[in-house]
């Protein structure tokens, strides 16, 4: 008997216990805002010790540093890194192509609740968004654990063939970690969508779920395709030549996309959505430290 689909706070508290075991890599980062527990670029009052300077008045006198008063007879000032909270920008592209079946729309909802529930873990600031070609939904906190933000989401606007997120309308922050969940399957050049990553110094991971029938399917013979985004139907005859012609162009897709993403910094790694969460990270996400246990 078939099974229905897990809903939202299923896939949500599910993504929860993906996040007791794997991280984001958060700590790798120099952060400045607010306190939190993590490392950052200015001086606060951690007990990780930076340096020493000269007392100067008004600075707090509990920081004096009194050995070296009893060795000098002056006054100076013991520094410490500031503990700051790391700021996460969490966005997911909602287009067509991403439901095409069940399970790379379960595998992207659970990307998207793996990163909410990690970056929670690690006591970060976080926004959340989706984007669907160029328009955007920015969500609070309280609403992203319900069915409510599909149903707006929904609402959004259908958008044209193979046409990219507009990342340049969604509200990212300065010198925050953004993670863009996308199948990355759009025809325009990925630098719009890196530089946009960015801006304002941010870093980024790319997560990019995929099925296995996208990457190596075994068509052959009449086919009538539909493009997943207009909706739009193609009557084509696959042959083996035509075929061959598909795995390299699909290959040549991501490479370009790997090659850009590291020349921008960013991290990225793609996500087969048939094995179970935990065997689908072994495939890049481990081994590019996209994420990490």
């Amino acid at each position: 008997m078939a099974t229905s689909p897990p809903s939202i706070p299923e896939i949500s508290a599910r993504a929860q216990t993906f996040a007791e075991l794997f991280k984001l890599p958060l700590a790798h980062q120099v952060w400045r805002g607010q306190v939190g527990d993590f490392q950052g670029a200015g001086v606060g009052s951690s007990l990780d010790f930076q340096d020493h300077r000269s007392y100067m008045p008004g600075d707090d006198p509990r920081h004096i540093n009194w050995q070296a008063y009893a060795r000098t007879g002056n006054y100076s000032m013991k520094l410490y890194r500031e503990e700051v909270r790391p700021s996460l920008d969490v966005v997911l592209d909602i287009s067509e192509s991403m439901k095409v079946t069940e399970s790379k729309w379960i595998r992207a909802l659970e990307l998207f609740y793996f990163t909410i529930h990690a970056a929670l873990k690690a006591s970060a600031s976080l926004s959340v968004s989706v984007v669907k070609g160029n328009e955007y939904l920015h969500f609070q906190s309280d609403m992203i654990h319900g069915s409510t933000w599909l149903e707006k989401a929904g609402q959004l606007s259908p958008t044209p063939a193979a046409a990219s997120p507009d990342l340049g309308q969604v509200p990212l922050r300065a010198q925050s970690m953004r993670i863009l969940i996308s199948d990355l399957l759009f025809s325009d050049n990925p630098e719009t969508v890196l530089v946009a990553l960015t801006r304002d110094r941010g870093r980024g991971i790319l997560l990019a779920p995929f099925i296995a029938e996208e990457e190596h399917p075994l068509w052959d013979g009449n086919y009538d395709f539909v493009e997943a985004e207009a909706g739009t139907h193609h009557h084509h005859r696959i042959e083996r030549h035509l075929l061959k012609r598909y795995y390299s162009a699909y290959q040549r897709h991501f490479d370009l996309w790997k090659n850009l993403a590291r020349k921008h910094g960013l991290l990225m790694a793609r996500i087969p959505s048939e094995p179970d969460f935990q065997s689908s990270l072994q495939y890049e996400a481990l081994p590019s430290k996209a994420i990490e246990f």
